[in-house]
């Protein structure tokens, strides 16, 4: 035993190989800015409020740009993370788009064929209507290996004005619909497999 001034000391194990399954909410930071932040009211980051015990230094897995939320993947293992930015890849991901109007039956046809600025194809499965309310309207897109920059990027394109992308599930991982935003759970050893292993698909983009 190690003790301070007749204090016991613990030693925290780091949690090798662990991941976390986080929901952000749009606009919220996952860790600190460069820049500190004017608003005294702001969230302490979502990745320092993680337990000390899975780590000092927290690596995120594809993440949505800021402006966006939903599912997001931190760990704190190198290795894994490293595993994880290759498969994910692999996967369909979900998400959900809220848009300004209505997309007419040519621009989703246009959404389909999953053409990005950078002269790649993203491998669209299916993007259909949602729901809405006023003059909102959400799509649920399911494209493999997209990331949220993508997606957005996608509706872009066609003229919609984006102004909320969602990312609901990767692969056969679902937001938890009782993980309200802010907070996250650990993955289970199996749903970590099911990432890191994922069948074997085609490629999810192509030259155009």
């Amino acid at each position: 035993h190690l003790r301070l001034d007749g204090r016991l000391i613990h030693r925290h194990e780091i949690a090798a190989g662990q991941v976390y399954l986080c929901h952000r909410s749009p606009g919220e930071n996952l860790r600190t800015p460069n820049e500190p932040s004017t608003d005294q009211a702001e969230h302490q980051p979502l990745v320092e409020r993680l337990p000390k015990r899975a780590g000092n230094r927290f690596i995120t897995i594809s993440p949505m740009p800021r402006i966006d939320g939903g599912l997001e993947l931190v760990t704190s293992d190198g290795e894994l993370a490293a595993t994880l930015q290759r498969t994910i890849h692999s996967l369909p991901s979900e998400f959900s788009v809220r848009v300004r109007g209505e997309l007419n039956e040519q621009q989703l046809r246009a959404i389909l064929e999953g053409t990005l600025d950078r002269g790649e194809r993203l491998q669209v499965e299916s993007c259909e209507a949602s729901g809405g309310e006023a003059a909102n309207r959400w799509y649920t897109i399911i494209a493999r290996g997209g990331s949220g920059k993508d997606i957005r990027q996608l509706f872009e394109r066609q003229g919609a004005l984006v102004s909320r992308v969602l990312r609901t599930r990767v692969g056969t991982l679902e937001l938890d619909r009782i993980l309200s935003r802010g907070q996250f759970r650990p993955l289970t050893k199996d749903e970590i497999a099911a990432l890191t292993s994922p069948p074997q698909e085609t490629a999810s983009t192509e030259q155009v």
